[in-house]
């Protein structure tokens, strides 16, 4: 199984998450039981915000998007997390594990840019209430989306069309669930020191842009807030901005503990385990603390139920 260059056909071996033998069912049904959870309530919200003109707002523009991303994002990943854990059959092709990495880059940093998207908007709606809705007028939230997904696009382009140039040695065994970026790194026997100074610098300016957006955003509400400081408007600020605080700090929290915090001994199941939180926890619930609990959502959902009713009598 050794690849004598960049272009020649492989297998590898994808061990998976570290689950003893015995555990294998219960934690196929739980994974299975939070995908299956992921695709129908990010899917939900999108038929809502689709259906309903009430919801034809920025805010649930970027968070329809936001649901397709991560129904993406997990669909990249646990379906094969699955298939392996259940057959136990660990290869994929090497043209497979390109394309896993590939849309897994694309949809992370997608998730990246439209948090920080959701944020701006955030923003406007509460320092600009006046003028809201011609500073986010739908040339505007048209633009930030289509720019978010072009920069990804190009961002995952740009390490897997890298990646592609290296040779890679007799061990092809990566001890994650998916082909993770560095651990593909940590296979090659060529140099890697192009990839890691792309990887410091175009991916370290696309990870702290959106957070020094998403951080600006939320200094600039909280100090509007504190001038005329009210239980009412404080409670009103909270609720629409909680939620999304809470995606952000879970969605970074993970990423700076793979990245930013490694561990020395046993990083790789630590870095496993992070993982699962944005691949498969994350998306999960988006549609529960974000969307479902709000109240416009809630009369969309109510709506709709009432119109399938009519429809099944």
């Amino acid at each position: 199984m050794r690849r004598e260059n960049g272009s020649s056909a492989s297998e590898f071996l994808l061990l998976g998450l570290p689950i003893q033998p015995e555990q294998q069912g219960f934690f196929f049904f739980l994974f299975l039981a939070m995908y299956l959870t992921t695709v129908l309530g990010n899917l939900l919200i999108i038929l809502l915000i689709s259906l309903d003109h009430r919801l034809y707002t920025p805010m649930y523009f970027f968070l329809s998007h936001l649901a397709f991303s991560d129904v993406s994002l997990s669909s990249v990943t646990v379906p094969k997390m699955l298939r392996n854990m259940h057959t136990q059959r660990l290869a994929i092709s090497y043209e497979g594990c390109i394309s896993q990495m590939y849309f897994f880059l694309l949809f992370v940093c997608v998730d990246n840019f439209l948090l920080a998207v959701m944020a701006y908007d955030r923003y406007v709606a509460i320092c600009h209430p006046l003028h809201y809705t011609i500073i986010m007028r739908g040339e505007l939230c048209v633009i930030l989306v289509a720019c978010s997904w072009f920069f990804s696009g190009v961002h995952a382009l740009l390490h897997t069309l890298l990646l592609s140039c290296l040779s890679f040695c007799a061990d092809h065994t990566i001890p994650h669930f998916f082909c993770d970026l560095n651990e593909l790194l940590r296979l090659t026997c060529s140099d890697t020191s192009l990839n890691e100074l792309v990887i410091f610098t175009e991916g370290g300016v696309l990870t702290l842009l959106p957070l020094s957006a998403i951080l600006g955003s939320y200094i600039c509400i909280g100090a509007t807030v504190l001038k005329v400081p009210s239980m009412k408007k404080i409670g009103k600020v909270f609720s629409t901005c909680g939620s999304h605080l809470f995606l952000v700090f879970l969605y970074y929290g993970t990423l700076a503990i793979i990245y930013f915090f490694p561990s020395s001994g046993n990083s790789t199941v630590k870095d496993a385990v992070a993982s699962v939180m944005y691949v498969v926890v994350t998306p999960m619930l988006n549609p529960f603390i974000y969307s479902l609990r709000n109240r416009d959502m809630q009369l969309a959902l109510q709506v709709l139920c009432r119109k399938v009713v009519i429809f099944a009598e």
